[in-house]
């Protein structure tokens, strides 16, 4: 496992947290536009995704942020094989995941668990708790003999932080975050290596994020799992993440650690990221730099030549047009060995510091034990002043605007 950030200013790490165990190279997902109704003609196609590489080491997270409609969602649905890649591998242990069907991609999908984004749509409303994370068992019944599932559901809802007694209850019966811990404890039924979550917290409340969140930080330690976290909130990456890549337009344009892409920036489109981020402090405020981007994002079907990215780039030349850029460490830093040599497709990367540098430092708070007085209980069971935050150790994550410490006690897990 890769070491946590102890502060609120992170380490600037250049080794890998353990080998790769997902390997990405050329990623393509193409859907084709037609025209016709009796004699259907393909005349183009939304390029969703189109040529995205990256590795996940073993108790590694790997942050994936852009604008919506860039294709994060659709490169997660590909690495559970929920969608056919239209090119490219998924190399899960070496073995290309792309290629398999019947019970070899039974087996892989048993180790590659996914979150889904709406807690409210991704849980079936007809199934009782216990049936939608012991399903699971059902496509795999190695994994828990039937006489043995019940506890197992029980054992996996106490780890969540929700009561055991709730097995029986259906998913109406509880709040956005407490829907949200069922699909994290449905993910975890297969014990798998790797989960991706899609925008796992985006459909909650600010202070259940932060809750959401410190759950998962715990559970990759607990489960040494590897996450492919897929966000638009640039915080709750930084928190979590060990690496980050930003993806634009179906590519990713720059990569790195955490460390990295938020202090030392090469990318025109990451600095403009990472300017619109609201910063609390006032005074910081007044004295950073606001990159306001003109223009649209060009159409998926319809993309640019050269750069995609030069349409709306203050940097843009005539080079931008005629040629692709790489994803590489640019020229002007491949001889150099600090943050700022790392992964950028720009033809004239520079490194411009954006975000504030954080510069205090907050110790960090013990764990507390959860009781059954400090345990979630369903919205129908919940009192006036039921469902404070959960504590975890390390360093949790807060509310933007808070300092790194406890989750400060909220009056009910979300807004009623």
């Amino acid at each position: 496992m890769a070491e946590r950030k102890s502060g609120a200013v992170a380490e600037y790490r250049d080794a890998p947290v353990g080998e790769p165990i997902l390997q990405v190279r050329g990623l393509v997902k193409h859907y084709p536009l037609t025209q016709g109704i009796l004699f259907r003609k393909q005349v183009g196609a939304v390029r969703a995704v189109d040529g995205v590489d990256f590795e996940l080491g073993a108790g590694e997270t790997l942050g994936i942020v852009g604008e919506s409609g860039c294709g994060k969602s659709t490169v997660a649905k590909m690495l559970v094989n929920l969608e056919r890649p239209t090119a490219g591998e998924i190399r899960y242990k070496g073995e290309d995941v792309t290629k398999l069907s019947g019970r070899a991609l039974k087996a892989v999908r048993r180790n590659i668990q996914m979150v889904f984004q709406d807690p409210y749509t991704s849980l079936n409303p007809r199934m009782t708790v216990g049936d939608i994370i012991g399903e699971p068992y059902e496509i795999h019944p190695e994994v828990a003999p039937k006489g043995d599932r019940r506890r197992k559901v029980q054992d996996l809802l106490d780890v969540v932080g929700l009561n055991p007694e709730y097995i029986n209850r259906y998913p109406h019966q509880f709040s956005g975050g407490q829907r949200q811990r069922i699909g994290i404890a449905r993910g975890l039924a297969l014990r798998p290596e790797i989960i991706v979550a899609d925008e796992p917290v985006s459909a909650l409340d600010v202070s259940v994020q932060a809750q959401v969140i410190n759950l998962m930080d715990r559970l990759q330690s607990e489960f040494d799992l590897s996450y492919v976290f897929i966000a638009h909130d640039l915080s709750i990456v930084r928190h979590i993440s060990d690496r980050v890549g930003v993806m634009y337009l179906g590519r990713i344009v720059e990569t790195g650690t955490e460390a990295e892409i938020y202090g030392h920036p090469t990318h025109p489109y990451t600095q403009a990221l990472l300017s619109a981020v609201p910063v609390p402090d006032p005074e910081a405020r007044e004295h950073r730099e606001r990159i306001i981007l003109f223009g649209d994002v060009p159409s998926p079907a319809d993309i640019p030549s050269g750069c995609r990215f030069r349409t709306r780039c203050w940097k843009a030349r005539e080079r931008c047009a005629l040629e692709v850029p790489l994803l590489a460490v640019p020229a002007v830093f491949r001889y150099e060995a600090g943050p700022a040599a790392h992964g950028s497709a720009c033809h004239f990367a520079e490194e411009k510091q954006v975000v504030p540098p954080e510069t205090t430092e907050t110790p960090e708070t013990p764990e507390t034990p959860e009781t059954p007085e400090t345990r979630e209980t369903p919205e129908t069971d919940r009192g006036p002043h039921e469902g404070a935050g959960e504590g975890t150790g390390g360093t949790p994550y807060t509310t933007p605007g808070t300092s790194l410490g406890k989750i400060p006690d909220e009056p009910g897990d979300e807004p009623q």
